[in-house]
């Protein structure tokens, strides 16, 4: 039986975490401290995993479930969503990279000797 929100609101914490289920293996989470968490449960290369979905209230009923068929597509294509939720996390901040901070840092020393300059940045290619 599909969730609604007034169930949703209605669900008293226990002593122990228990589910709310809404169908296509998608699950509200109810932890002890009455936190609540939508989890999406599924089968990808033989391995079951879950994938966070939000939090309620933040992320409503409605957006659970549409996060939840966004996810489904990915599954039907082969693709595993809680990889490629990890890999938007990992691409590279250039801000951040060394090289830049590197040479944001070699470029705000004017005060140097051209010829000083030149070997400190020579000196950060080759070796770093």
């Amino acid at each position: 039986m599909a969730l609604t929100d007034a169930k949703i609101r209605a669900a008293k914490p226990t002593d122990k975490a228990y589910k709310l289920t809404d169908g296509a293996g998608m699950f509200l989470l109810v932890h002890p401290n009455g936190s609540r968490y939508w989890r999406l449960r599924y089968r990808i290369l033989g391995k079951e995993k879950t994938l966070a979905l939000g939090v309620y209230p933040e992320v409503s009923l409605s957006e659970a479930r549409t996060k939840r068929d966004e996810a489904r597509k990915l599954i039907s294509e082969g693709v595993d969503p809680c990889e490629q939720k990890r890999a938007k996390k990992v691409v590279p901040d250039l801000q951040l990279s060394f090289e830049h901070i590197a040479r944001r840092w070699h470029a705000s020393n004017k005060q140097w000797a051209q010829s000083h300059s030149d070997k400190v940045l020579k000196s950060l290619e080759t070796h770093v």
